[in-house]
């Protein structure tokens, strides 16, 4: 059962045709995305495209991969992440490809990857606030996760985004402690740490929606967010997957200045052997779109 699924997905096919999508102001989407860092597309899968993301999540909670974690596993709600790159294919069966060609007005499209988030069995902290490319070694434009809830979430239990700081500057990523969402990953790095917006949201433009099966928010993965959490009763399955376009080039600066191969470095430390600063981003090893 296990491969099923992953060979009924497997080798992406033609593209679906912008035409066959819920139809939209794609110039006036691809100006808030730019603008804001974010933009959320109401109504942007089919019920068909719907279903076929919901099968592929309810196919990967079953079937997590070794990297899967719970966070806080002190507290009595799950808060469960997993990630990998199984659902290359999906992206395009569900159109995702065709409509970040709309966003880009490029054609060329990288597929990175998929996290996929669930929380449920009680009321669920938030995920702290974050940029993803703290996390990455990447600059561009055109660097966006397509986040998509499985569940009708009203906009209290939204992720959350601060508007334009895709902008600004980069900050230490957060290590997700259960003491300090600021807490920093990185222990001697450069990089700012991380604001504590949740003591003073009012000071920051925050944006969210309330969501319904098929819509889709895209974000540039150099935006600040964060989940806000769940209360008891709330079950919610996220699904968030990641792409890049040519604009995108290979971020050489130092995230930790004494342990520079530390985490993510150290995963990817093959892909980025060689590269100056600057330098296009390898793709050889990346799904193309």
């Amino acid at each position: 059962m296990a491969d099923e699924f992953e060979l009924a997905t497997a080798g992406p096919g033609e593209r679906t045709p912008l035409s066959a999508l819920p139809p939209r102001d794609w110039p006036a989407a691809a100006a808030e995305l730019e603008s804001d860092g974010v933009v959320m597309l109401k109504g942007a899968l089919t019920p068909d495209a719907f279903a076929k993301v919901e099968a592929a999540v309810e196919w990967s909670l079953a079937h997590p991969t070794p990297t899967a974690v719970r966070f806080y596993p002190g507290e009595p709600a799950t808060f469960f992440e997993d990630r990998g790159r199984r659902h290359a294919a999906l992206v395009r069966e569900i159109g995702l490809d065709s409509i970040l060609s709309a966003l880009w007005g490029v054609g060329p499209v990288w597929y990175l990857g998929e996290q996929l988030f669930l929380k449920e069995g009680g009321a669920a902290r938030r995920t702290p606030w974050h940029q993803d490319t703290s996390y990455l070694r990447m600059i561009g434009s055109q660097l966006v996760a397509c986040w998509i809830s499985l569940d009708a979430l009203p906009k209290a239990h939204c992720l959350e985004f601060v508007r334009g700081s895709h902008r600004g500057e980069l900050h230490n990523g957060s290590a997700f402690a259960a003491h300090d969402d600021t807490a920093p990953l990185y222990r001697h790095s450069r990089l700012p740490r991380l604001p504590d917006i949740e003591a003073d949201r009012d000071a920051y433009d925050i944006l969210s929606w309330d969501l319904e099966p098929g819509d889709v928010i895209v974000f540039h993965l150099g935006t600040l967010h964060g989940g806000a959490g769940t209360s008891p009763g709330l079950r919610r399955r996220t699904i968030s997957l990641r792409f890049l376009g040519p604009d995108v080039v290979f971020d050489g600066r130092p995230r930790d200045e004494i342990g520079a191969q530390e985490g993510n470095d150290a995963a990817l430390a093959g892909v980025y052997a060689g590269l100056s600063h600057g330098d296009p981003f390898p793709t050889a090893h990346l799904t193309a779109l």
